[in-house]
């Protein structure tokens, strides 16, 4: 699991060296996360992640509300920013939630009509 852990902070880092390498306006986990998608898709292996990887996948995300802790902390350095500009906030997190629904409603759509429903 060791060597999982290393896989994805490797590709972390790698996303934030190229990042600040080519000044790209996106952050570097982000990139690093793309980073590990390509990886995976490259490897082949019909779609499925290797097993160690899922684990410690699986593990990070059964202590991601931790990982929320220092942002939110964070944020209350710029509490008086975010009271000045509260309603710009919420109109984006508005937007921007219906805009990922919607986009998950769709894409539910189109991936059902591509594939039958099984029966148990």
């Amino acid at each position: 699991m060791i060597a999982a852990f290393a896989g994805i902070l490797a590709c972390q880092l790698a996303g934030e060296f190229v990042v600040h390498a080519f000044a790209l306006p996106l952050p570097g986990p982000v990139l690093g996360m793309f980073l590990l998608f390509a990886f995976l898709v490259l490897r082949g292996g019909g779609g499925a992640v290797p097993h160690k990887l899922g684990d410690a996948a699986d593990g990070l995300l059964g202590h991601l509300s931790l990982l929320f802790v220092p942002a939110s902390v964070g944020l209350m350095r710029y509490l008086d920013a975010l009271a000045a500009n509260a309603l710009t906030v919420i109109l984006a997190v508005a937007l921007s939630t219906a805009l990922a629904q919607a986009a998950t409603a769709l894409t539910f759509r189109l991936l059902a009509r591509s594939e039958p429903m099984s029966k148990p």
